[in-house]
């Protein structure tokens, strides 16, 4: 049984998806910001935040308060306009790309059938990796908009990480696309009913997790920022609120790899031993799941130093995008051969 895609949903109800996804992103990023605060401390042997609140748990809530009082401010070589704009490029495109996770099939909510996921369009991943690109822009002009030459190179550097890694993560998905015959999302996940695609994609995983790293500017790839060379790298200018919306973005994308992650690899809402929960289930075992991947982000921050820019470019074209080529043909070959 596939997914039911293509209907048409009533406005109102569109308009309350849309303001439920950016609440439940709202309330999911502080989480993240303490887990990882918390983590990071226990790796490295210490506490981490536990003064406000009870166990530091009102940690994120004292640092956005923090940074939204502050003073806006910009340096006299800025360019204004896009100064203001590209933190808002950031949290857009964050927002757009978490909206098509799908966090269960279409279910019945009062006599109306709803879907649970922002939109399912017909071609799901073009649909992230366009918003993926257009989120690049946001670093690229805050970067050159401050006018510092710390802040442009930070900016450059993601250019360059966009190129060397970006092939190999679409390339990744190809062999999901390949064995599931469909781009929309919630067929992909439908389709993984025998087995998630972890388990014959296991190569596609790796890479597309790897990728999905560096698009997030996360440590080991984190050359974006890079504040032992770069100061702070392309927000080494930006205060106030407006870092606290480079700051929101980058959780928020490691939310949106996690989500894609979890549907086109592990199974979206699917459960383990063909279990079958009923229909309201769904969205806390795509929540779980994010968790588990999102808890990996973490981990390999506080293991892996920051690779140099020569390296990644080294890995990204290298080893990536070989094995994600021989990874797409091979699995080409197999799907003919089986059909």
């Amino acid at each position: 049984m596939l997914a039911v895609v293509g209907y048409y949903e009533e406005w109102w109800i569109q308009i309350l998806k849309a303001i439920i996804i950016f609440a439940v992103a709202l309330q999911l990023v502080p989480i993240v910001l303490i887990t990882e605060r918390k983590l990071l401390g226990r790796f490295q042997g210490r506490y981490g935040p536990n003064r406000v609140g009870p166990y530091g748990a009102l940690q994120p809530l004292a640092d956005i308060l923090k940074l939204l009082t502050k003073e806006q401010f910009r340096p006299s070589t800025s360019v204004g306009m896009l100064f203001a704009i590209a933190p808002l490029i950031s949290i857009l495109t964050a927002v757009a790309a978490f909206a098509i996770i799908p966090f269960g099939n279409v279910q019945d909510i009062f006599g109306t059938p709803v879907g649970l996921y922002g939109i399912d369009v017909s071609v799901g991943p073009l649909y992230v990796f366009a918003f993926g690109a257009i989120a690049f822009y946001g670093i690229m002009l805050g970067g050159w908009s401050s006018g510092s030459k710390y802040s442009f190179l930070g900016a450059m550097r993601g250019a360059a990480q966009l190129i060397s890694y970006e092939v190999s993560q679409g390339l990744a998905l190809v062999g999901v696309i390949i064995t599931a015959q469909t781009l929309s999302l919630t067929e992909i996940v439908t389709a993984q009913k025998g087995m998630w695609y972890v388990v014959p994609q296991v190569v596609g995983f790796l890479i597309f997790l790897v990728a999905g790293f560096a698009e997030t500017n996360r440590a080991p790839f984190d050359l974006t920022e890079a504040d032992a060379e770069l100061v702070g790298g392309y927000n080494t200018e930006f205060g106030g609120g407006r870092f606290a919306s480079y700051y929101f973005a980058e959780y928020l994308n490691v939310l949106v790899v996690a989500g894609i992650v979890t549907t086109v690899f592990l199974g979206g809402w699917l459960m383990p031993f063909g279990i079958h929960p009923p229909g309201w289930v769904d969205p806390f075992v795509v929540l779980g799941k994010m968790a588990i991947v999102t808890f990996l982000f973490i981990w390999v921050r506080a293991t892996l130093p920051r690779l140099r820019y020569d390296q990644l470019m080294s890995f990204g074209w290298k080893v990536l995008l070989p094995l994600a080529t021989l990874n797409a043909l091979v699995t080409a070959i197999v799907v003919v051969a089986v059909h």
